[in-house]
């Protein structure tokens, strides 16, 4: 696990949810949820590259498993940083500008890059099932009723109030 991350454990992450590369849903058939590029900017030296699995809530509605990349997707090349969170639930509509809170515990996996798309698939199908025996563990299970998911801010203002990993004096 990467020492920022660790140090930091657990971060506290909350946004606007706002439209990605299009792929998760479309290519892979595993949607993901993203933030801003601003946000992904302030944890950019909090929180290293790679796969990681947490808590999240959208709107302050129900929480779920969620893996997150974090890092520019080595199989597609990116030129940006991205942030995108699967949440490990069948959603009936996408909720782009909706508040997306998350609580990051564990780092699965450094990111990679893959000779297919189906292999990319089939890993982070991987990621999914061990993202959820790593969570249903009690030292991380505890997190799913954390008092971060039912209170309620201005996304727009937590952005801005993020900084070394934290949210609103959370860790």
């Amino acid at each position: 696990m990467p020492s920022t991350t660790e140090a930091n454990k657990p971060l506290f992450i909350r946004g606007e949810v706002v439209k990605g590369f299009g792929r998760g849903s479309k290519e892979l058939g595993i949607p993901t949820a993203n933030y801003p590029e601003e946000l992904v900017d302030q944890f950019g030296s909090s929180l290293g590259t790679g796969i990681y699995c947490g808590w999240a809530s959208v709107d302050n509605g129900p929480v779920y498993k969620m893996v997150m990349s974090v890092g520019w997707n080595p199989y597609y090349k990116n030129e940006k940083k991205s942030m995108e969170t699967h949440i490990i639930h069948d959603f009936d509509q996408d909720f782009y500008g909706a508040e997306l809170s998350v609580i990051v515990l564990n780092y699965l996996r450094p990111e990679k890059s893959y000779p297919s798309l189906e292999s990319l698939i089939e890993a982070i199908h991987q990621d999914i099932e061990n993202a959820k025996k790593t969570l249903d563990q009690a030292e991380n299970s505890k997190f799913s009723t954390h008092s971060f998911f039912t209170s309620r801010t201005d996304a727009k203002t937590d952005s801005q109030n993020i900084s070394n990993g934290l949210l609103n004096g959370h860790l």
